[in-house]
């Protein structure tokens, strides 16, 4: 092997060579791969047979991670990592898959890049054994009672009545439920008609009886796909941290627990030609706990082309920053930002030689910037900033402050979004962004939300340049909220906060949603779109572009030469 350092070809090790034939857990075996791969000078293939990998939760790596977007302190004390596949400052690696299926069993982050460059997962399939959102299919519903079969994947204690799922060291009755439709082709959250059952009783193996006492079950027509999870992000699908020149390609991601895919601190991020579905052969709807790829505080360019995602239970794209409010100024040259929502804290959000913006909290518009010199933490809540020269002296008691320099490009193009219950893509960011050659099929909510905002879930910031080009949105959005939806949460308005919107070309197939709204936004541009309006009859000439186009407080907008067909519904 040493005297493959100074080539040009990359080595190639075999996942066989340090497996233990007598040990059903892969994770020692990948483990010892991934040390021999650290020791190569240049570039390595790790290399892995065909076949089936099991990863079990009692040899992993455990790691305390603070992640956006995850869990509070109240709601998750011990925010430690149960890692099935850990990338510690590794570089110029690449995991070829060949296909083969890695399955997991508890609750894991299943794979981890931390400090890494120059890395590529391809040709992989990532699954878990039992997983941790339920599912399973109405047949009948009564008077007074609810009959279901449940998934042969998921697992249920109903002793003495009383009702549980249950999995590999977890269960709960409680939490979010979400319906899927017979067809697979939306699913929508509801109330957990769940936590009204009286008696659960058992008829056959996999076949219950929910009985509701006095109470009317919920009407849920026959076929109905009914979803359940804890609601606790205590893992994450994937974490990619303070790493650069990160490529998925060609991969399969069946099941995710927690918020999916998360991107956090890093640069030059590319998923290609991915699988953000269930396997067919498990007949499972669900193939992520939350969202399928969140990206925070991220830079350089993110890429994510030619996939298909189908069966999250929240957004399929998030690509946000994260405001932090200022509340102290110890020195001229200092500050105190503090995390502000419950879920997002405890990772450094500010670098030395970062470009910072003061942004008002009410109106969104940034009045100063600076650049930082150094950064201490106070807490995992608080930190101090010290930047280059003096801070403003007229900071708002509820201003916030925004990194500049970690906001990426994005390009979001050719991939299919389905069965998604809130939105397909949401992205904040003042680089240019592209969303071009999707499909967006049933969103209840909006396909494409712009958001910003410095008072719920603080996710920065204003957009500078976004095309929403080629796209095509069937029987997307639904009340409050338009197929596109440009919303920043400015308590009033004061200047811009959205500028140079281009939204054309696009195809609509709709019924009565708005096929815009947006608000606060200069250089909006809606042209040459076709919008096929499918009316009940006698309405079908009724529809106007300002009645599904809706603006407020928008300047030098320009709506022209949109196509409007009518199909009349039978």
């Amino acid at each position: 092997m040493p005297g493959n350092q100074n080539t040009t070809a990359p080595i190639i090790l075999s996942l066989r060579d340090y497996e233990d034939p007598n040990n059903p857990d892969a994770q020692p075996a990948m483990k010892r791969a991934i040390e021999a791969a650290r020791a190569m000078e240049g570039s390595v293939i790790l290399d892995i047979p065909p076949g089936c990998y099991h990863f079990y939760p009692q040899s992993t790596d455990r790691e305390a991670y603070y992640i956006s977007n995850t869990t509070s302190e109240e709601e998750n004390p011990d925010v430690t990592k149960t890692i099935g596949i850990w990338l510690k400052d590794l570089h110029h690696v690449t995991l070829e898959g060949n296909g083969a299926l890695f399955v997991f069993h508890g609750k894991q982050t299943m794979l981890v890049l931390d400090g890494c460059t120059d890395i590529e997962i391809r040709n992989l399939h990532w699954d878990y054994a039992a997983p941790t959102v339920t599912e399973m299919t109405v047949e009948r519903c009564g008077n007074a009672y609810l009959e279901a079969t449940v998934h042969p994947d998921s697992r249920y204690d109903c002793a003495d009545g009383k009702f549980e799922w249950v999995g590999e060291g977890w269960r709960f009755r409680e939490g979010p439920m979400q319906l899927c439709s017979a067809d697979l082709g939306a699913a929508w959250r509801v109330d957990n008609w769940l936590e009204r059952v009286v008696f659960t009783e058992e008829l056959s193996p996999r076949r219950l009886r929910f009985h509701f006492g006095n109470q009317h079950p919920p009407h849920i027509a026959p076929g109905t796909i009914v979803q359940m999870r804890d609601g606790i992000r205590d893992q994450v699908g994937m974490l990619i941290t303070q790493s650069s020149g990160v490529t998925f390609s060609d991969v399969g991601l069946h099941f995710m627990h927690g918020l999916g895919v998360v991107g956090q601190f890093s640069a030059n991020l590319t998923f290609e030609r991915l699988d953000l579905t269930p396997r067919p052969e498990t007949g499972r709807t669900v193939a992520g706990f939350a969202d399928f790829i969140h990206l925070s505080g991220c830079r350089g360019k993110v890429s994510i082309r030619n996939s298909r995602f189908a069966g999250a239970h929240d957004d399929a794209i998030n690509v946000h920053g994260t405001y932090l409010r200022i509340v102290g100024r110890p020195a001229s040259n200092q500050l105190l930002v503090r995390f502000m929502h419950p879920q997002t804290y405890g990772f450094s959000a500010f670098l030395p030689k970062d470009e910072v913006a003061f942004v008002n909290a009410d109106t969104l518009n940034p009045y100063a910037s600076g650049r930082v010199a150094a950064v201490a933490m106070k807490s995992p809540r608080e930190w101090l900033l010290t930047l280059e020269n003096a801070v403003p002296a007229d900071i708002g008691e509820r201003d916030v402050l925004e990194n500049l320099t970690w906001t990426p490009e994005v390009e979001i193009v050719g991939n299919t979004f389905v069965r998604i219950p809130t939105r397909g893509i949401l992205a904040t960011t003042p680089r240019r962004i592209v969303i071009r050659d999707n499909t967006f099929l049933n969103m209840k909510m909006s396909a494409i939300l712009v958001a910003a905002d410095a008072s719920s879930w603080y996710e920065s910031g204003a957009v500078t340049d976004m095309s929403i080009v080629d796209n095509r949105f069937v029987n997307c959005g639904g009340p409050g909220h338009a197929v596109i939806r440009i919303e920043p949460e400015n308590k009033h308005h004061h200047a811009a906060v959205h500028r140079n919107i281009r939204i054309a070309c696009n195809r609509f197939e709709t019924t009565g949603e708005a096929w815009l709204t947006a608000r606060s936004t200069e250089g909006l541009i809606f042209q040459n779109n076709v919008i096929r309006m499918q009316e009940k009859h006698g309405l079908a000439g009724n529809t106007r572009t300002d009645e599904r186009v809706l603006l407020e407080a928008c300047m030098g907008t320009n709506i022209s030469c949109n196509d409007l067909e009518h199909d009349e519904l039978k």
